[in-house]
């Protein structure tokens, strides 16, 4: 099937960030578009207003009559793997010979069929704040962009960025279920290749090697932009990145500031001088020198570059600033592996290095929470108290003897403690924190709203 022969699309799971992007793309291409997920969620809600078709029953007789009785060689119905092969919805569309694709095969039509040069953003920490800026600099530099972004840009408020002529395609290339090896790059980056997802690739070596395929998926004619420590092999040109030691693009002169960072850029014979951004956090420095580099290749101009960092601001839950006052901060972030926790806990330090950071984390899979159970308590000991909540289920049932208490009894500190969902905000007004970093990437972003509220009411 090719994207212009589609005439309606069904997606089940429609109000997941990615699988919203393609709806969104396929909608404005003219594509009579039709989905259902489990809740009513605030992004199902903005479909909805967006003119999307949408129910929330999991029944086989809730599939829209439009999808049941349409031209199977026109109409694509689109899955994500968090809905299990069990769904009456799934069986049925099977059994009535539809064409049924997961969301990355879909992404993998559109970066063939497309004849702009399409940037992929890997790596399993980073991508979605790498593609989102990457695409921000490429827009305000002139460069036609359409993006599929694994978040919402604050800046168009949206995870899709459609430019109707556009030269380049950012797309974020998910590692999960080997879903980037669908793409056709013509430029990647990879950001880093850190131990995750063991359910799918059963050790690190495993998911190394399915990096590695992603890496020879480049021409010769491409690019590889990499995290230094990223040890890949390919036939096109490498570029190697780094805030810290030797590589080919480098920042320099970090100065973190109370809601700014200034930096240099050195990117081989290019330098950009004092890159102001309102992005904390040396890890999204090192994010920025990815972007930078992608820009610079094809074509943007220093200059514009620089004047483009100053304007962005930012994707919403990456280190999302949602109180600021005197003396208390709430953030928000989507970290949910080991080394994003030990990164936004590390930049809310070196944001405020003399108060008390408080954290509420919940971690997301059973199955993530077993393999990297150590980890997790050493980079959450990094907090002055810490709220922990139970385990996010998302697509897995439960594994015997591992949750949240068994994470707690591996953390070695004095304020700890095990929180219910509906106590948090009760426990955070008790604490009455000085910065309070919210964790997960489950729904806890759903108790953003609450707390915040309660926090803003404590100061009137």
């Amino acid at each position: 099937m090719k994207i212009e022969q589609i005439q309606k699309a069904y997606f089940v799971g429609i109000a997941g960030i990615g699988m919203s992007a393609l709806a969104r793309y396929l909608q404005a291409k003219g594509v009579e578009v039709y989905g259902y997920d489990r809740v009513r969620s605030a992004m199902a809600i903005k479909l909805e207003e967006e003119g999307f078709q949408l129910h929330y029953s999991n029944e086989a007789d809730a599939i829209p009559e439009a999808i049941l009785h349409a031209d199977p060689s026109r109409c694509l119905v689109v899955y994500t793997p968090a809905i299990p092969a069990s769904s009456p919805i799934l069986q049925e569309i099977s059994s009535r010979g539809l064409s049924l694709m997961k969301r990355a095969e879909v992404l993998g039509l559109i970066t063939h069929s497309e004849t702009a040069l399409t940037v992929a953003v890997a790596g399993t920490h980073g991508k979605t704040s790498t593609s989102c800026l990457l695409a921000h600099l490429l827009h305000e530099c002139g460069i036609p962009t359409t993006a599929f972004l694994g978040g919402i840009s604050v800046n168009v408020q949206s995870n899709l960025m459609l430019h109707p002529q556009a030269k380049v395609i950012v797309v974020e290339a998910d590692e999960y279920d080997r879903s980037f090896l669908q793409l056709k790059p013509e430029v990647a980056i990879v950001s880093s290749v850190d131990a995750d997802h063991l359910d799918i690739y059963g050790s690190h070596e495993g998911m190394g090697q399915s990096f590695q395929a992603f890496a020879d998926l480049l021409p010769e004619s491409g690019l590889l932009v990499h995290q230094a420590n990223v040890d890949l092999h390919c036939r096109a040109t490498k570029l190697s990145y780094s805030v810290e030691g030797p590589s080919d693009a480098r920042a320099t002169g970090i100065d973190m500031q109370e809601g700014k960072v200034v930096f240099s850029a050195k990117i081989r014979d290019k330098e950009l001088k004092d890159i102001e951004w309102e992005v904390p956090g040396r890890h999204n420095v090192e994010n920025a020198l990815a972007a930078i580099s992608v820009a610079l290749h094809l074509g943007a101009e220093e200059a514009s570059i620089a004047r483009a960092m100053r304007s962005y601001r930012g994707v919403k839950r990456r280190f999302e600033t949602h109180v600021r006052k005197e003396h208390q901060a709430y953030i928000d972030d989507y970290a949910h592996h080991p080394t994003e926790i030990q990164a936004c806990i590390g930049a809310a330090k070196e944001l405020y290095p003399s108060r008390r950071i408080t954290g509420i984390f919940q971690p997301h899979l059973y199955s993530r929470t077993r393999d990297f159970g150590d980890e997790f308590a050493r980079s959450l000991e990094a907090l002055n108290e810490l709220l922990l909540m139970e385990i996010y289920p998302a697509r897995e049932e439960p594994i015997p003897g591992i949750d949240s208490g068994w994470l707690l009894n591996k953390i070695q500190m004095v304020n700890k403690k095990l929180v219910a969902r509906e106590n948090i905000v009760d426990e955070v007004l008790s604490l009455a924190p000085e910065v309070l970093l919210t964790m997960g990437a489950g729904d806890i972003d759903q108790l953003v709203e609450p707390i915040k509220t309660a926090l803003d009411d404590t100061s009137k």
